[in-house]
């Protein structure tokens, strides 16, 4: 682990531990690392930790996943060009660099997440208490696969190893993503052996039911390493009645809402054509327009934030029904033409539904699907609701690359990958060489 890294687990031990110092000498009266890290209650404060760490503030994995991969892939609009991060990042291309605080912050949150995750799941397993120790992994779990798969999207490489005082080496993003997977497996396989005590859900923030979220997951980083056998698998088995969400209050407010929806100075929604090139765009009948996006008459821009950053305590989703929905549309279409037109029975599930039979609201409310039955529409036709029904869900600069969707003169996206940050060369001999888009 390089020397930023390090300093900033050392930095913020204290507060994700929930200890508090006064001064800069040992209080004899507040726990070590290792008392917390052994009993229920110390734990249940780090894996709470975890989903802070996530989700809150600017400089949370939440906030950074949206903005960079709204900026590069042309989601979002740039409100000011004095931020100049987000500015270099809405430019794309070389304006991006090691030194950018979005990247940065993605790349740090993301190691964090991992580095606090695995001491809960690793000590969790010691407690006695086997039904609360495994609702602490799978909830520690669920945090981890999505700071690993954060990582895969936007780097050609991720590290494979975080620890204090270790240089990481990297292993491929696919590998990345297979590696969530696993971890993914390791906590469902705990959880069948000893199933979560109910207690572990009083002492969580609420709305994250565990075994569902943790197999929708596992469909959604199996589809991008390409396992789609696996990925299907996964998609079937989860319960498309069942919410997961990060919830927020006045203490701990919705980042996109806090940051950009309410000053209207960092970032906002394009226009009622999700930034997608001519021939992808919803109609304008289209229901979603009005989930995602409101009006504003009075003041620029037009178009500003709705969905899931309308409000401070709006809650956000760690996965969307239909996104599984589409994983099986794809996955059937990617596996044979015997199987296309089982792939549009699944992309009509979310075409035709109502927001009023969706768990969040979010319905197309549209004709089903009148196109040409082959293997190259009907992945343009999944890959464009992809954009509309999982708008600002951070996944489209995959989705890319997936669909093979190509990149002539900036149509549809601004870089491929990101650049390591500085802070990560600087202090680790292995980091690979940066991309070249």
């Amino acid at each position: 682990m390089n020397f930023f890294i390090r300093n900033l687990f050392i930095v913020t031990a204290l507060s994700s531990l929930m200890i508090s110092c006064k001064k800069d000498f040992a209080n004899p009266n507040d726990a070590t690392l290792e008392q917390t890290l052994s009993n229920p209650v110390g734990l249940t404060g780090v894996a709470v930790g975890v989903q802070k760490q996530y989700s809150n503030g600017r400089a949370g994995s939440l906030y950074n996943l949206v903005c960079a991969n709204g900026f590069s892939s042309f989601e979002l609009s740039n409100r000011n060009t004095g931020n100049v991060d987000e500015t270099n990042l809405f430019n794309g291309g070389t304006a991006v660099d090691g030194n950018n605080a979005v990247v940065g912050n993605l790349w740090a949150s993301s190691c964090k997440v991992i580095f606090d995750a695995d001491n809960v799941i690793r000590n969790a397993a010691k407690l006695g208490d086997k039904g609360y120790a495994s609702g602490l992994i799978g909830y520690a779990t669920i945090f981890k696969a999505l700071a690993l798969g954060n990582l895969s999207a936007f780097w050609e490489k991720i590290p494979d190893t975080i620890a204090i005082g270790n240089k990481a080496g990297f292993i491929d993003r696919i590998a990345g993503y297979n590696k969530a997977v696993a971890v993914i497996d390791a906590a469902l396989g705990v959880i069948a052996t000893n199933p979560i005590s109910s207690t572990v859900a009083s002492n969580i923030p609420g709305g994250i039911e565990i075994p569902n979220t943790l197999q929708a997951l596992k469909a959604r980083y199996a589809l991008f390493a390409g396992n789609y056998s696996l990925a299907l698998t996964s998609a079937n088995a989860v319960n498309l009645t069942v919410k997961s969400e990060m919830r927020f209050d006045a203490v701990t407010p919705n980042p996109i809402f806090n940051v950009s929806t309410a000053t209207n100075n960092v970032f906002q929604v394009r226009d009622s054509t999700f930034g997608l090139p001519v021939g992808l765009r919803p109609v304008s009948t289209d229901r979603r327009i009005a989930f995602y996006m409101s009006i504003n008459t009075a003041a620029a821009p037009r178009w500003r934030i709705n969905g899931f950053g309308a409000a401070l305590t709006t809650p956000w989703p760690i996965f969307l029904p239909s996104e599984v929905t589409l994983i099986k549309a794809e996955c059937l279409a990617r596996s044979g033409a015997a199987n296309l037109s089982a792939a549009v029975i699944e992309l009509n599930r979310v075409l035709t539904k109502t927001p009023a039979s969706d768990p969040f609201g979010i319905g197309a409310d549209l004709p089903a699907y009148s196109g040409t039955v082959d293997l190259a529409s009907v992945l343009t036709e999944i890959y464009r609701n992809r954009c509309i029904e999982l708008y600002m869900q951070g996944w489209k600069m995959e989705d890319l690359r997936r669909f093979g969707r190509s990149n002539v003169a900036n149509v549809e996206k601004n870089r491929n990958f990101y650049p390591y940050p500085f802070r990560e060369r600087d202090n680790n001999s292995n980091t690979p060489p940066d991309p070249q888009f």
